[in-house]
């Protein structure tokens, strides 16, 4: 077995409004990543398993990098991952009340792409590509 550094050509990157409450950010950011392993399942690792064989969930094969942003820094990052047809996923402002996933759903779906109020987005795709999404972000403290 190698011990080099794994190098991922990829990113996952969660962007979140700077504005948002603490346990908002965790429950924004739960939900973001929550579908991206389903649509692009590679970065989707193996299952864990602890010395007495108890099997655990797999998780991602990379780390998630944790951006955060003013509501301008991510209005321009959704524009810039819808444009580069990105996989991304989006939390609205809406969503803070709405209490089932029909509900979440109908939420998003009552506005156009150019005036959701994203509160939090996930993006996953080549480095490059992913870093010129989340331009002017910084990292999560």
């Amino acid at each position: 077995m190698s011990e080099a550094p794994i190098r991922f050509d990829t990113k996952i990157a969660v962007l979140l409004r700077e504005d948002l409450e603490p346990w908002q950010r965790l429950n924004v950011t739960a939900f973001l990543v929550s579908g991206l392993g389903t649509v692009v399942p590679e970065v989707v690792g193996e299952p864990y398993e602890d010395a007495d064989g108890v099997v655990y969930l797999p998780m991602f094969r990379q780390p998630v990098m944790v951006f955060e942003g003013t509501k301008e820094t991510l209005t321009a990052a959704h524009t810039r991952a819808v444009s580069r047809g990105l996989p991304c996923s989006v939390f609205t402002g809406d969503l803070f009340s709405t209490g089932n996933d029909r509900d979440n759903r109908a939420a998003v779906r009552a506005v156009g792409t150019g005036e959701l109020d994203v509160v939090g987005m996930a993006v996953y795709g080549a480095r490059n590509g992913v870093d010129k999404v989340v331009k002017g972000a910084r990292m999560h403290p």
